[in-house]
């Protein structure tokens, strides 16, 4: 199956950035699809990142983190809760499970957890179910204008 271009593989096209798509046939049952990926893809589950769409004192934000890992959201702020679905896919212009930090419908602000930093290159949504796009941590960084935080949740807490 041939990769077809999305918002987010278009927004690195122009802005030149170097990277690499990964397709996958999706499962429409799958569990969790971040971890689909990895499991598909064959990759560690630290290089894949999900994005989440938040509401911080009831504005939408964007926070990417490890496929396997759980957003804190205390390290946000007290009012901080997970967008409903429907609330996130209209935001965004993409549909839940292929929601990408790049080209979203309306730019929304952008927290990267601060693993990524620690790779040459991490996986994020491509914009579509069973798409993924590899690329520089400092690429993504850029492209979103994000906030490099820890935002994953301490395993002991």
């Amino acid at each position: 199956m041939a990769a077809k271009a999305t918002q987010a593989t278009r927004v690195a096209q122009q802005a030149k950035v170097a990277f690499t798509l990964h397709e996958y046939e999706h499962d429409p049952g799958a569990a969790s699809y971040a971890l689909e990926a990895v499991e598909l893809l064959g990759l560690p589950a630290e290089r894949v990142f999900k994005t989440l769409v938040v509401l911080r004192d009831g504005k939408p934000a964007v926070c990417v983190i490890p496929a396997s890992d759980t957003l804190d959201l205390r390290a946000l702020g007290k009012r901080s809760a997970m967008a409903p679905t429907e609330q996130a896919e209209r935001l965004t212009g993409y549909v839940a499970g292929g929601i990408s930090p790049l080209g979203q419908k309306r730019p929304l602000p952008t927290l990267i957890d601060d693993s990524a930093t620690a790779f040459d290159s991490v996986f994020v949504s491509a914009g579509r179910r069973g798409l993924e796009i590899e690329l520089a941590p400092a690429d993504l960084v850029a492209l979103t204008g994000a906030e490099v935080r820890v935002l994953r949740r301490d395993a002991g807490a």
